[in-house]
């Protein structure tokens, strides 16, 4: 049964003639009156009484009518959501975000991204960068924002931040003075860290490591913004982003550039075998515009 020769059927039921149902669908009489025999006897009753004045829909006809309205009415819909959608005026997306990450840039990028299209549903859950990977693997966010390097081979990635990490010390600390730091020089320090699911935890680690020594890890937290009072509080030092080292203002706290170079590098990930809907391309559009700018 064809959603079409339920259309034609109900345009007939409507005109209470084959002929003005033709002329008002634009097809041949014949042609009309074919599919709506073809109808008859797929369902194997009558649904119309012929006559040459007009055409009387027999009860059967009268339910085949009314289960074909709703049918048509509920298709109707669908392609109306499904357009709505391609144009971005309902979605719904999942995305995953570490909490470091969510409390910096994306308050201001959602709020704008919900101004501008305010029938997309966002769903935010925050995991560390590492199970926000994972998530993104199994299937469980369709989006994800994670800390680079992370295995490609499954993922496609959207860089879209690259920052300096900074040591973040109290003004009493031996290097308040100091312009720059090398890690190697770290080696006796005690250090408010991440927690093991943060993507940072394993990197600023194997940066250590590398140099030859394991960090000395007083504290575990998730929070950045107690890594800043614990380190105002002379408990230790850390290493943050540049861009939470400059919202930890306080007069208490110095932060200081590492050398080499250690690169914070942001990127939006999606798993490459699953379709991106129109809205979660868009928003990742969105996030690259508006981090860049």
């Amino acid at each position: 049964m064809e959603i079409r020769h339920l259309r034609y059927f109900l345009e007939v039921g409507k005109q209470k003639s084959v002929t003005r149902a033709a002329e008002t669908l634009h097809i041949s009489q014949p042609a009309l009156s074919k599919m709506i025999k073809s109808l008859e006897d797929e369902i194997g009753i009558p649904l119309m009484i012929r006559s040459n004045k007009q055409n009387e829909i027999t009860d059967a006809g009268n339910v085949v009518m009314e289960y074909a309205q709703k049918m048509t009415s509920l298709m109707d819909e669908m392609n109306t959501t499904l357009n709505d959608m391609t144009n971005l005026k309902r979605g719904r997306i999942h995305i995953g975000l570490p909490p470091i990450i969510g409390s910096l840039f994306f308050p201001k990028v959602m709020a704008k991204f919900h101004r501008d299209y305010p029938n997309i549903e966002i769903k935010i859950t925050e995991y560390g960068g590492a199970r926000v990977v994972k998530s993104v693997e199994e299937g469980e966010f369709e989006l994800g924002v994670a800390v680079l390097p992370i295995d490609e081979k499954e993922l496609n990635v959207f860089p879209f931040l690259a920052e300096e990490m900074r040591l973040l010390v109290p003004y009493s600390h031996r290097y308040a003075n100091r312009e720059y730091v090398e890690l190697k020089e770290l080696v006796d320090e005690e250090f408010i860290f991440y927690h093991e699911e943060f993507s940072l935890h394993d990197i600023m680690r194997k940066k250590f490591i590398n140099e030859g020594f394991e960090p000395k890890i007083l504290f575990k937290t998730s929070q950045w913004d107690f890594m800043t009072e614990m380190v105002a509080a002379q408990m230790g030092v850390t290493i943050l982003p540049e861009s939470i080292c400059e919202r930890a203002s306080h007069e208490d706290l110095k932060q200081i550039k590492l050398n080499p170079p250690v690169m914070w590098e942001l990127a939006v990930i999606t798993r490459k075998d699953r379709y991106l809907s129109y809205a979660g391309r868009k928003l990742i559009n969105f996030i690259l515009t508006q981090i860049e700018s």
